[in-house]
């Protein structure tokens, strides 16, 4: 580490901070105390260490307590923790490892045991800061590479309309020119989604959320995906509730969502067939929308992993597959506090299924 390690004691006797403090002494390290849970975590909001020796024994809440709750923080779960306690049956330490606990010291504290503990946490602590860093470095590229196709791109959308104002361009050519449009448009659907699955993953996404007309925003998405069902032959069904109700959901989030499972069932349903969207509101306030197709279906070992980043399912033919729509579908959702489920839609196909939790139910990234 570049800076001087920062470890945060938490024990409710100073005596025994003073014991810590004398055998960690010569590894040079920021000792910081806290008296109990409540001054550790006033700590951990301002200046968050490198890693808690922390005592199970403590008045209020106690240590068990007090761990669970740090791992429950985002900004905090990271952080080693290592229980100091002179609890020893097996069922106490399993108290500790199951409230999140990375190791545990029991009572009394040998020296060259606990710089050996404190150090592997220091390691653990250290490999997880690098990481982020590369996930940075990671999303500072995608954001290049989003930012270097989209301006190309726009130069060919342009060049498309143009075309087709040309009065000069045969039947034949505006057929061209429509399926040049369309794998734009899929195409632009991928940078998308790729620049927001990025965000999702680094847990820098904040959802704006606001109230969307349900129906409103699964037509606008089967109106601007039909003409690339039309050149397959085939046809999107709707079911979908009346106009008026709505969904607490970021907008531009959904309806990615939305385009994706639509664009991934047109994908793998069979020419001339259907595709089903549907939607409904629950009596709990939430909602659920599923997508059906006439595809290959999902076998029940692929339902595992179907929503992995990079998982491909049954290859076909002539059919793009980045193994990236599903992945980004299921971390939109569950942004949302939502689950994404797949079943399969007899005799042929697939039906996956989102569901929207009430709106007290919803969680920001």
């Amino acid at each position: 580490m570049d800076t001087i390690p920062s470890i945060l004691i938490v024990d409710d006797e100073l005596g025994n901070f003073d014991v810590l403090e004398a055998m960690l002494m010569s590894d040079g390290y920021q000792l910081h105390y806290a008296a109990n849970s409540t001054q550790a975590l006033t700590f951990l909001a301002t200046h968050p260490p490198d890693a808690i020796l922390m005592d199970v024994m403590m008045p209020g809440i106690d240590g068990i307590e007090l761990c669970r709750q740090i791992k429950a923080n985002r900004n905090w779960c990271h952080i080693p923790i290592v229980m100091v306690t002179s609890l020893y049956t097996k069922e106490d330490l399993a108290r500790c490892l199951n409230a999140g606990a990375n190791d545990f010291l029991s009572k009394p504290v040998s020296s060259i045991e606990l710089c050996a503990r404190v150090r592997s946490m220091l390691r653990i602590k250290q490999q997880h800061d690098e990481l982020q860093k590369l996930l940075e470095i990671r999303e500072d590229m995608v954001g290049m590479v989003v930012h270097d196709l989209r301006n190309p791109l726009s130069s060919i959308i342009i060049s498309i309309e143009l075309l087709r104002m040309t009065q000069a361009v045969s039947e034949k050519g505006q057929d061209k020119i429509d399926r040049i449009a369309i794998s734009t448009q899929q195409l632009q659907l991928q940078i998308d989604s790729l620049l927001l699955m990025a965000k999702l993953e680094s847990g820098k996404m904040v959802l704006n959320l606001s109230e969307i007309d349900l129906s409103a925003i699964c037509t606008s998405a089967i109106n601007d995906l039909e003409a690339i069902a039309n050149q397959k032959h085939l046809t999107v069904v709707r079911h979908l509730p009346e106009a008026g109700g709505s969904i607490h959901v970021d907008s531009n989030i959904f309806r990615r969502t939305l385009d994706n499972l639509l664009s991934n069932a047109i994908k793998f349903s069979t020419s001339h067939s259907n595709i089903v969207l549907g939607a409904k509101y629950l009596e709990n306030g939430g909602a659920v929308i599923y997508v059906t197709d006439s595809g290959p279906g999902v076998s029940e070992e692929l339902k595992k992993h179907i929503f992995d980043k990079y998982e491909i399912g049954t290859l076909m033919s002539g059919v793009s597959q980045t193994g990236l729509g599903l992945a980004f579908v299921k971390m939109a959702i569950e942004a949302h506090g939502g689950n994404i489920s797949v079943d399969n839609n007899n005799p042929r196909g697939s039906t996956f299924t989102l569901q929207l939790p009430a709106r007290n139910g919803h969680c920001s990234s």
